[in-house]
């Protein structure tokens, strides 16, 4: 049986080829469907790390882990509009 996070992985890798997904069955490119994938897979994101949370929400770890997650999503979002 699936426990809490082996949902949250599945989703966070079911939104990210849903991106792909859309973008080869519509006009959008590759990288922003990817994108748009990213973006889903932040909500679920959220939901494991701060909703959720498997450490204490004081833990260090937990914010360090935020600011990778939304450091690559910006770095990966100004390549693909650039």
């Amino acid at each position: 049986m699936l426990e809490y996070y082996d949902k949250i992985l599945i989703g966070i890798a079911g939104s990210v080829l849903g991106g792909v997904f859309l973008s080869v069955v519509t006009a959008l490119t590759f990288q922003t469907g990817l994108l748009l994938g990213s973006v889903v897979a932040t909500l679920f994101l959220y939901d494991a790390m701060f909703r959720h949370p498997p450490l204490p929400a004081t833990d260090p770890r937990v914010a360090a882990m935020a600011i990778v997650w939304h450091a690559v999503l910006i770095v990966f979002a100004l390549t693909t509009v650039c």
